[in-house]
């Protein structure tokens, strides 16, 4: 059965492992404090949001999110990180993750929910593609 929620103390050593595994695939590397302050963040639960889905009581998934104010209309809800384990994936855990960041939106009044992928994230691009619309923004950044 999976289920979906808050993450809580418990969690957190599964979160990290799959959080830790979030950045390998992306060819990152973070330092502990990012854990922290992430985890901090998450806990207080005001800012910066996360959910987990469990699968027969182990945490399979993870997404982080936040809501900011938007100037041409009702505040957004931007999906940040989601990552699911690999040998649960096509199993709908993601799908479900994303359908709970809608919910926690619209109770909140927001006008929608973004996220972005990189281009060749081919796989979890499967599943945006049926689940909401690529309006084809380009993203750029500045490093500071």
């Amino acid at each position: 059965m999976l289920t979906i929620d808050r993450l809580t103390e418990g969690d957190r050593a599964d979160w990290a492992e799959l959080f830790r595994d979030y950045f390998t695939f992306y060819k990152r590397d973070e330092p502990q404090e990012t854990y922290d302050r992430s985890w901090a963040g998450f806990q207080e639960d005001t800012r910066i949001h996360a959910l987990g889905a469990k699968l027969d009581g182990r945490l399979v998934g993870i997404t982080h999110f936040l809501v900011h104010a938007n100037t041409s209309g009702p505040d957004v809800c931007y999906l940040q990180d989601l990552f699911t384990a690999a040998d649960v994936r096509g199993r709908g855990v993601a799908r479900a993750l994303i359908e709970a960041v809608v919910e926690f939106a619209r109770e909140r009044g927001c006008g929608r929910v973004y996220w972005m992928t990189h281009e060749t994230n081919a796989t979890a691009r499967l599943l945006y593609d049926k689940v909401a619309d690529n309006r084809g923004f380009i993203r750029y950044q500045i490093d500071l």
